[in-house]
C-alpha cells in the first residue's frame, strides 16, 4: 500500500539563493526506517522561507526510507498513523 503526503523540497533558483515549494509524494511504508520531528523545517516556517498558505501552527516530520529522506508536512505521530506503524515502537528505536 502506497500512502500520499505533501513533501516540503528545496527549489534552487539561482542569484536569489534557496526557496521551498510543496509538492505530492508517495510513499511505501515497508521501506520507512525511522520518522523524526524535523525542527529545522519548522524554524524555516518561522522565518517565512517555506510557502505562505501553510499555518504556522504546522509541524513537519522526516521521514528516512531505505535510500533517502523526505520531509512532509505533518507531526510523527499523524505520519505513523497515516503509514500504519506503530509509532511507540517505531520511535523508541
Amino acid at each position: 500500500m502506497i500512502v500520499e503526503f505533501v513533501e516540503v523540497r528545496l527549489c534552487e533558483t539561482g542569484d536569489k539563493g534557496k526557496s521551498y515549494f510543496l509538492r505530492e509524494c508517495f510513499i511505501n511504508p515497508e521501506e520507512v526506517s525511522l520518522l523524526r520531528e524535523d525542527d529545522v523545517t519548522l524554524a524555516r516556517l518561522n522565518a517565512g522561507l517555506l510557502p505562505e498558505n501553510l499555518d504556522r501552527r504546522q509541524r513537519f516530520t522526516k521521514i528516512y526510507l531505505n535510500n533517502r529522506e523526505v520531509t512532509v508536512v505533518g507531526d510523527p505521530r499523524t505520519v505513523g498513523k497515516k503509514l500504519n506503524i506503530d509509532t511507540r515502537t517505531l520511535l523508541r528505536g
